[in-house]
């Protein structure tokens, strides 16, 4: 298939530019990784922009306890192979610990927790910079978002007190105890993103392919069926070829019915749906700003 190369290009070029402005104005940056393939992409631009040295970012994971077995598989194969170093911030650690409690009930998530788990493993580390792979199409909280984004000292996100950018100048000065996220691919779009991992021919987890799984019907949204998650009376298990738009914790990411098996196929679907990517996370539905209110407290 023939992409808009130079569109891509030019992605990737803002992006590769932001990774170096961290390098260069930070001093102790991580690369947070979900597993997902906007991370996985961080990672990739992330080679290529300090190649051929390795990655100069260690790679954070926050890992539920919940997480498809596929993501976590393909997390150490990844890491394995590009040499990279990884940190996992555990959520089960923190509520063995007494840090957070543990939702409970039908609806119950583990999703929401990984905030304190998060700013607790900035915290631990003296982290001044923390790079995501937020996209600013993906939900309204996060097209607020700057390039570079200013935390205060607990961690806290103000999107009516942000910093100008103007041209390619970003400004990360900031005090102890501050840090800033830092969305490298901002303006890619959820289709930019597959096309360039097909014109690079990224590895990805099977996850985003077409499968075959048990799911169950819950308010319209596809689940998994896990032992992670309590059923409701009549919610009936069946087999389901489906596969993931977006990889979270088990409890809350949705999948999609789809014969999607290969790339191109993907690409082809998203280009003609109309269900953003992120309308099968029951996450985003507990309410109206249910991101910005995440967000705000330290959600990525």
């Amino acid at each position: 298939m023939n992409y808009h190369l130079n569109h891509l290009k030019e992605l990737e070029a803002e992006s590769i530019f932001i990774m170096r402005e961290v390098a260069a104005q930070f001093e102790n940056p991580v690369l947070m990784f979900s597993g997902g393939k906007d991370s996985i992409l961080m990672v990739h631009l992330a080679h290529k922009a300090f190649f051929p040295a390795r990655i100069p970012f260690p790679l954070l994971h926050i890992d539920t306890g919940h997480n498809f077995d596929e993501t976590i598989q393909f997390r150490d194969e990844l890491v394995e192979r590009l040499g990279a170093k990884l940190i996992v911030g555990s959520v089960q650690e923190a509520i063995d610990s007494g840090m957070v409690t543990e939702e409970k009930g039908v609806n119950a998530s583990r999703n929401g927790l990984q905030t304190g788990v998060l700013l607790e493993s900035l915290e631990k580390g003296k982290y001044d910079a923390a790079l995501g792979g937020a996209r600013r199409d993906e939900e309204k909280a996060r097209a607020k978002e700057r390039f570079f984004s200013h935390r205060d000292e607990f961690g806290q996100w103000d999107p009516k007190n942000q910093r100008p950018e103007l041209w390619n100048l970003f400004n990360g000065k900031h005090h102890i105890g501050e840090h800033f996220r830092v969305f490298p691919i901002s303006n890619w779009t959820e289709l930019d993103v597959w096309q360039y991992l097909a014109m690079e021919e990224v590895p990805l987890p099977s996850l985003y392919f077409a499968h075959k799984r048990p799911v169950f019907n819950r308010d319209g949204v596809l689940l998994a069926d896990s032992e992670f998650i309590m059923k409701k009376d009549g919610e009936e298990i069946y087999e389901e070829t489906v596969r993931c738009r977006t990889i979270g914790d088990m409890t809350c990411t949705g999948v999609w019915k789809s014969e999607a098996a290969t790339v191109e196929d993907i690409i082809q679907e998203i280009a003609t749906t109309r269900m953003t990517e992120r309308g099968g996370r029951t996450d985003d539905k507990r309410s109206e700003t249910s991101m910005e209110d995440r967000k705000k407290k330290g959600y990525f």
